[in-house]
């Protein structure tokens, strides 16, 4: 891609995000709307640069130099800052997002310095991190950071008082804020209902769903005051599970009533709330589903369920797609294409960008892939990130 035409769609999504306050102090009836705006910029974007909005990676995927087995390799890794070689593939490969971890921040200044350079990539991504408070907290449990440390959601659940999870959220949304990230992939909305769970646990509010629901929608809107998006995951429901979905295959035998009964109370309120992500579930719910088919990838969950039976509108974004529940049973190509078919909008951290890329790009090029559902993802992208440059998280 030419570099006159990256400088051109960076300046086209600028603007479309900036419209929300061009329009809000203008009378003049010809002005134009944000919507608008959203279907100006679609039309005038590549295949690629749409595509690429749907992307939300690693730093480490812009390297293609990089390859790695265990996370443990990554954390060795410690890559904290943007290099030639990632511009150089960025070039050719935007991206909508980015998600840091742990490994790739070191203290206030460093993580000051990268968010910069991370800013000024070709896509202009949105930076995202997991800081859920308690055992997922990539800052809070960095002890370069001076901020608020919580033991942990199921604490909080169990004081009964949805303040004190208003308060969490908004304490991690000001310090997130202060650091410049735009999104945080919490909370979960998962009802934490088996003791055999090794990877939920206390990271969810509660067994009871609709302690859990409170909970949620109070953390929720203690990181929007603070301008911060959340994310509830991980749906369908991962908190009645034994496996770990970082590591290979895991199931609910759940039927679809015993969720709405149980799993659905949380995330239905997070929808009613006005959640703008939904993350999915790597789980298989066969009693569901029909096939153990990873929730990621399945129609019927994504489209048949969240979005038809709990009328949700808003971004599904998948869990990372190179974790073992997707890597064991599914090349990146396969993984990639089939969580776009079933209705992901934000492909999180593919274990191979590029060639999940290419991938796509080709599915659409053969009509394996609408050009309209990348689209429909893309509209949905656009729009929030309207919303976080204008400070306006809806």
């Amino acid at each position: 891609m030419k570099l006159q035409r990256i400088l051109w769609i960076q300046a086209t999504i600028i603007l479309l995000c900036g419209i929300s306050t061009l329009t809000s102090c203008s009378n003049d009836d010809d002005a134009i709307q944000p919507a608008d705006q959203v279907e100006t910029a679609l039309q005038e974007m590549s295949l690629r640069e749409k595509v690429g909005q749907m992307f939300y990676v690693r730093p480490e995927a812009l390297d293609t130099t990089i390859h790695w087995v265990k996370y443990s390799d990554l954390s060795a890794l410690a890559l904290q800052q943007v290099t030639d070689k990632m511009r150089g593939v960025n070039e050719k490969y935007p991206i909508g997002g980015i998600i840091l971890y742990g490994h790739n921040i070191k203290d206030e200044a460093q993580l000051a310095q990268f968010i910069g350079q991370l800013r000024s990539l070709n896509g202009r991504p949105l930076l995202c991190i997991d800081e859920e408070g308690g055992l997922v907290a990539r800052i809070a449990n960095n002890g370069n950071f001076d901020v608020k440390k919580y033991e942990s959601m199921g604490a909080i659940g169990a004081t009964g008082d949805p303040q004190n999870a208003y308060e969490c959220g908004n304490t991690i949304g000001t310090y997130l804020k202060h650091y410049d990230f735009d999104i945080n992939f919490a909370p979960v909305a998962d009802v934490n209902t088996n003791p055999e769970n090794i990877v939920i646990g206390s990271r969810a509010f509660s067994d009871d769903p609709e302690v859990a629901a409170t909970m949620v929608t109070s953390y929720l809107q203690g990181m929007h005051d603070a301008g911060i998006i959340g994310c509830i995951k991980h749906f369908p429901g991962h908190g009645d599970t034994k496996s770990d979905t970082h590591y290979g295959y895991a199931q609910s035998l759940k039927t679809w009533e015993e969720m709405v009964g149980c799993e659905m109370i949380p995330f239905k309120a997070g929808i009613a709330w006005g959640c703008q992500i939904i993350m999915t579930a790597h789980i298989s719910v066969p009693n569901v589903s029909g096939s153990d088919v990873p929730s990621t990838m399945s129609s019927v969950v994504l489209q048949d369920k969240l979005r038809g039976e709990l009328g949700y509108n808003n971004i599904i974004c998948s869990d990372a797609m190179e974790m073992g529940a997707i890597t064991q049973q599914y090349t990146c190509p396969e993984a990639v294409v089939g969580c776009i078919k079933a209705g992901v909008d934000i492909v999180l951290s593919p274990r191979n960008f590029a060639e999940g890329f290419d991938a796509v790009v080709a599915a659409v090029e053969h009509g394996d892939i609408s050009e309209e559902r990348i689209n429909q993802s893309v509209r949905r992208i656009l729009r929030m990130k309207r919303q976080t440059s204008t400070g306006i998280v809806q």
